[in-house]
């Protein structure tokens, strides 16, 4: 971790809960941005009262680890990780210097790693990859609270 700010500011009489961090693709950075990731959770939950289950506890780690990951592998430079709370959900985003868009690859039992795309698109609300006009930002939007229903957080069909 090189840079880590923590932002909050009240636009509109609303408070916004936003974490930022900054990294250089060493090794050790997906470990902290985990760490960072499940701090900025219990902080929503704690000092600003949103629920948050468990589940999206873990999902929110996950997205942060393979996002960051592919970052540090796929991309040359630093990549930067915003975890921002919107509505009753933490959007991930993640920006890196790569400007090839990430496409996931077919299903394939049989296949040795490279699945995080499908697993991030598979547990998110939403998924979106925008250029950037220096590489890419990668957004993956994760619902707090499990539906009373017993729905659980992820995807709708």
């Amino acid at each position: 971790m090189d840079e880590a700010a923590q932002e909050r500011a009240q636009p509109g009489g609303d408070r916004l809960v936003r974490a930022s961090e900054a990294y250089e693709g060493r090794p050790g950075d997906i470990a902290r941005a985990r760490e960072t990731a499940r701090a900025f959770m219990k902080e929503v939950q704690s000092d600003h009262g949103f629920p948050v289950s468990d589940r999206a506890m873990d999902i929110v780690q996950l997205v942060v680890s393979e996002l960051l990951t592919n970052a540090c592998k796929y991309a040359p430079g630093p990549c930067l990780l915003d975890l921002e709370l919107v509505g009753g959900r933490v959007e991930v985003t993640v920006w890196d210097s790569a400007p090839v868009l990430p496409v996931a690859r077919a299903a394939d039992p049989g296949r040795v790693g490279q699945h995080g795309l499908e697993i991030v698109m598979a547990v998110s609300q939403s998924f979106e990859v925008h250029r950037a006009p220096v590489g890419k930002r990668t957004v993956a939007a994760v619902v707090l609270a499990d539906d009373p229903d017993g729905d659980v957080t992820g995807h709708r069909p």
